[in-house]
């Protein structure tokens, strides 16, 4: 495996009861990448899963469960800052991809690192755009060796 960056949907699926499936998946990859270090986080899923943990009146986490949470991630995997490159960096990518500027951001934060793989159930499985592969951890066909 190689450097990976994971988006939010793994985080949330690995904190979601309602799919016992999907979270044992994303524990599974979670915990692969995090023994590897080779799991790379964006400030933004940080943000994401804050904020999608904490939502409504049937939240996954407590306000106080989603901070540890994401203090968690963020001392179990290397985090990178989302730059005013990235964002320029992003918005190429809406305009010449068509891809929605939250996935674009992601898009564009691996390209910007050099991280060649991002695990998303958000993006076709297998896709590549300018050097970036989308990997769908929850698809029938990926295997965490991938």
């Amino acid at each position: 495996m190689t450097a990976t960056l994971i988006d939010t949907n793994i985080l949330v699926y690995a904190h979601d009861p309602s799919d016992g499936e999907k979270a044992a998946r994303a524990i599974e990859v979670l915990d692969k990448l995090q023994a590897t270090q080779e799991g790379r986080l964006s400030a933004q899923c940080l943000a994401e899963f804050f904020v999608v943990a904490t939502r409504g009146e049937s939240s996954l986490l407590s306000l106080e469960d989603a901070a540890e949470q994401v203090n968690l991630l963020a001392q179990s995997f290397q985090t990178l800052n989302v730059t005013p490159m990235i964002v320029l960096e992003a918005s190429r990518g809406v305009r010449e991809h068509q891809f929605l500027y939250w996935d674009s951001q992601i898009w564009a934060t691996a390209r910007l690192n050099q991280i060649p793989v991002v695990l998303s159930e958000d993006f076709q499985q297998g896709s590549s755009f300018e050097g970036v592969r989308f990997l769908n951890p929850f698809a029938s066909d990926y295997r965490t060796s991938n």
